[in-house]
């Protein structure tokens, strides 16, 4: 494995500091979610559908104000987006301890439009900071960090939760996420590289085929790991060993980080639509495998070491098929198509195995996946096409 690479990004300035500001500001923005669905449950005494409910709406709201959030980005600078973000999340978890029900699932969906987009603001920024012929090995290195948040992120949200409350919990998270909103303030990091043009491109010349198909593949990817883990919780119940679910995702967030680690130092990689259809073809035949939780962690290694290399793949596509003065757009959008990917893939898969067995969970999200891959690759042809015809 050469990690050259890596030793020449990480040498850039100022791209260290940013890489663990944003792991650290990522962790508490990880924690949220399940921060607010314990909150329903234990604080509010409801029931799971209610807290998964809440989280639709927050999910929606998200996934509408990611790209959003990007286009103020692009047109007010990055201070100007922090600005709003800081306030509103501010306000929201300050007073949604004291909600009742039905303002917290309202008040979810409409601070959803405006939470700190950290996922896309990580790529954008990496972009600026890194000259392009080193930008996959820095987005790797982005996935791997947010595989190591999601890791630690809900786990730090359920022990506050239970170990204090959920009111604690909240207002922990809010205190954290405006510090961070704060920092990146002070900070402020370049979002477009010194050496980019930032004159304004219509929409219609950069949003097509190809990049429809990147944004697709960007959903196709998380929608495929969300139905795995539908479908590894399902199968561990089936086995009378649900306590021990925990261990698989760990080793499934193990297998993105290394994926994401050899995908960011190869000179070459595969389209994107192969690794695409790649995990798809691998999730179908783990059903065989449930048998044993052993051979179920096996199973499900080999998609979870595509999840980062596909992560990676669509945001540096992104990047370099959106103009620099559209990038905070382009990529809010790879986060509303990541979301929308798990709104899916869970319920997708959570259809199937009540009507069928876990086994067949696998076998429908990654038929989807190959599904998602064929289309993606339909759309690239097609975008190709376009532009020849148009030079």
């Amino acid at each position: 494995m050469n990690v050259a690479p890596y030793l020449t990004v990480l040498r850039t300035r100022r791209v260290p500091s940013f890489l663990l500001l944003m792991l650290v500001a990522r962790v508490p923005a990880t924690a949220a979610g399940m921060t607010i669905t314990m909150h329903v449950l234990l604080g509010l005494e409801r029931g799971y559908g209610a807290a998964g409910l809440v989280g639709a709406a927050s999910t929606i709201g998200m996934a509408i104000g990611s790209p959003l959030m990007g286009r103020l980005v692009d047109r007010r600078g990055l201070r100007a987006m922090l600005s709003v973000s800081i306030v509103t999340e501010g306000v929201f978890w300050f007073v949604a301890p004291g909600l009742d029900y039905r303002l917290l699932l309202v008040t979810c969906l409409l601070s959803g439009t405006t939470v700190l987009p950290l996922m896309s603001l990580g790529r954008q920024v990496l972009t600026a900071l890194v000259p392009e012929e080193h930008r996959r090995t820095a987005l790797a290195m982005d996935s791997m960090a947010v595989e190591v948040a999601f890791m630690a992120g809900p786990a730090l949200g359920v022990a506050v939760v239970t170990q204090g409350s959920g009111r604690t919990a909240m207002w922990s998270i809010g205190a954290a996420m405006v510090v961070s909103g704060v920092v990146l303030w002070v900070v402020d990091p370049p979002v477009r590289h010194r050496d980019e043009d930032g004159a304004r491109v219509p929409v219609r010349r950069w949003l097509d085929g190809r990049l429809l198909g990147v944004l697709i593949s960007a959903g196709g990817s998380i929608l495929v790991i969300a139905g795995v883990e539908v479908a590894v919780v399902a199968s561990m119940r089936e086995l009378g060993l649900t306590s021990w679910t925990g261990a698989l995702v760990a080793v499934m967030c193990a297998a993105s980080l290394v994926g994401g680690f050899v995908y960011g130092g190869l000179p070459r990689v595969p389209p994107l639509w192969v690794l695409m259809g790649s995990m798809g073809l691998l999730a179908v035949p783990i059903g065989l495998f449930t048998g044993s939780p052993w051979l179920l962690a096996l199973a499900v290694a080999p998609v979870n070491l595509l999840c980062a290399p596909v992560v990676t793949a669509t945001g540096e596509a992104i990047t370099r098929f959106a103009p620099a003065s559209a990038r905070g757009v382009a990529l809010g959008l790879q986060g509303s198509a990541m979301t929308l990917g798990v709104a899916v893939g869970q319920p997708f898969t959570g259809f199937v195995i009540d009507r069928s067995t876990p086994g067949w969970g696998f076998a429908a999200v990654g038929a989807g996946a190959v599904a998602i891959a064929v289309v993606a690759l339909l759309l690239e042809r097609r975008g190709v096409a376009d532009r020849a015809v148009v030079a």
